[in-house]
C-alpha cells in the first residue's frame, strides 16, 4: 500500500491510499474555495444525559448533483479529488466537527455550550461512480480497511477525540446526500450515547466478556447468514430493523487497528458476500447504514468487542420501516420481521 498527503485549495487534507507505488498524486487543487466553517456547536440535553451538535453550515453543503458534476469522481473542475485514486480520505468541506473554532455563547437554562471539536472526513472507496461496496474486490476492500485503520489510529490520538466512528450511509432512503461510493469517519469529542450503553451493559454483566458472550450464543444458533475462518455474520436475536446483521470477529479486539492482517483480509470476502444477499432479497438496491463499533478511546475500552452493524429500513419491496412514534419519541423499537424468518432469507437470497 502507498500512503499519500496532500492538501486541497482551503487547507483540508486529502490522503490517498493505493495498491501500486508508482500512483501519481502531482495533480493541485486550484478551486476558489471560501473560507472553512467553524466548528458546531455543542449543546448538553441534561434530560437525556446527551451532547447535541448544530451546524448551521451544513444547511448548505452538496445535495445529489448530477454524475458529472459529482465531487468525489476524481480529475474534473468541480471534483474533491484533483488526481486518479483506489481510495482517497478527505477531510469534509462541511463538518460537524472541527478543530477551527469560532466563539460560542452560552444560552442559559440548563444547557450548557460548548465548541464541537473533532474531525469529519469522507472515504471514497473507488473512483468508479457507478459501483458500490458490494461490488469491491476483495483486495480493494482490503485497502479500505487500511484506510479505516489509519485514520482510526490518527484520529483516535487528535486531542479532545473520545471516539472515532467509521461508517457508510447508503441510498436515498437513507438520506445520502452524495451517490458515489463512500463513507464517513466521525471524530467525536466525547462517548456517543450507543457506545456508553452498550459498554455499561458489558460492565454489569456477569461472567465472560458480554459481546463474546453474545458471538459465542450467535455461532451455535439459526441465525446466522455467513461465516469463515475469522469471522461470522448473523441476525441478532433482538433485531430492531427489519434486515438487521452483525459481523463479529471471532477474536476479542477492540478497533479496526488491531484486527491482523490475516482477519482483514478474510473480512471482505464475507461482508461483500452479505450485501450481495441484501440486494437480492427484492430484487432492488437496499439502503442500508453500515456502522463500525469500535472501542472508545479511553472509556471501559478493555470490555469493547469490535463489530460492524449492517442494517436497511426497507421491510417488504415497496415499504420502508418508519421510524415513528414509539422509536423516534420513546427509543422502543417494533420490529416488523421476525429474525429468524430475516436470517433465513438471506441465506437463500442470491
Amino acid at each position: 500500500m502507498k500512503r499519500t498527503i496532500t492538501h486541497l485549495a482551503d487547507g483540508r487534507e486529502l490522503i490517498y491510499f493505493d495498491l501500486r507505488d508508482d500512483a501519481d498524486h502531482s495533480a493541485v487543487d486550484t478551486r476558489d474555495l471560501p473560507p472553512r466553517p467553524y466548528a458546531s456547536e455543542l449543546r448538553y440535553d441534561p434530560l437525556m444525559d446527551e451532547w447535541v451538535a448544530v451546524a448551521r453550515h451544513r444547511q448548505t453543503r452538496t445535495h445529489l448533483p448530477s454524475a458529472d458534476e459529482c465531487p468525489l469522481c476524481p480529475a474534473h473542475p468541480g471534483s474533491e479529488i484533483p488526481s486518479p485514486y483506489d481510495v482517497a480520505v478527505f477531510e469534509n468541506r462541511f463538518p460537524s466537527f472541527s478543530f477551527n473554532v469560532g466563539e460560542y455563547e452560552q444560552v442559559g437554562g440548563l444547557s450548557e455550550v460548548r465548541p464541537g471539536i473533532g474531525r469529519c472526513e469522507v472515504v471514497c472507496f473507488t473512483s468508479d461512480h457507478d459501483a458500490s461496496f458490494s461490488s469491491l474486490s476483495d483486495e480493494q476492500v482490503e485497502l479500505v480497511m487500511e484506510a479505516w485503520a489509519d485514520r482510526t489510529a490518527e484520529l483516535s490520538a487528535l486531542p479532545g477525540v473520545e471516539q472515532v466512528f467509521c461508517f457508510e450511509n447508503r441510498g436515498e432512503e437513507i438520506g445520502i446526500t452524495l451517490p458515489h461510493p463512500h463513507g464517513q469517519i466521525y471524530a467525536y469529542p466525547y462517548v456517543t450515547p450507543r457506545t456508553r450503553q452498550m459498554l455499561d451493559a458489558a460492565a454489569r454483566h456477569r461472567g465472560g466478556n458480554l459481546f463474546a458472550d453474545v458471538l459465542a450464543a450467535e455461532r451455535r444458533g439459526p441465525r446466522v447468514v455467513g461465516s469463515n475462518e475469522h469471522w461470522t455474520a448473523f441476525v441478532p436475536a433482538a433485531a430492531r430493523y427489519p434486515f438487521e446483521v452483525h459481523v463479529y470477529p471471532h477474536r476479542r479486539v477492540p478497533d479496526i487497528p488491531a484486527l491482523s492482517s490475516e482477519e482483514r483480509a478474510s473480512f471482505g470476502p464475507l461482508y461483500t458476500d452479505v450485501l450481495r444477499r441484501l440486494d437480492g432479497l427484492f430484487g432492488v438496491s437496499m439502503p442500508y447504514i453500515a456502522a463500525w463499533h469500535q472501542a472508545p478511546v479511553t472509556y471501559r475500552r478493555d470490555l469493547a468487542h469490535l463489530h460492524l452493524q449492517l442494517f436497511s429500513i426497507r421491510r417488504a419491496p415497496n415499504k420502508l420501516k418508519y421510524l415513528a412514534g414509539s422509536e423516534s419519541a420513546m427509543g422502543a423499537f417494533v420490529n416488523d420481521v421476525l429474525p429468524e424468518e430475516a436470517a433465513r432469507m438471506l441465506r437463500e437470497s442470491r
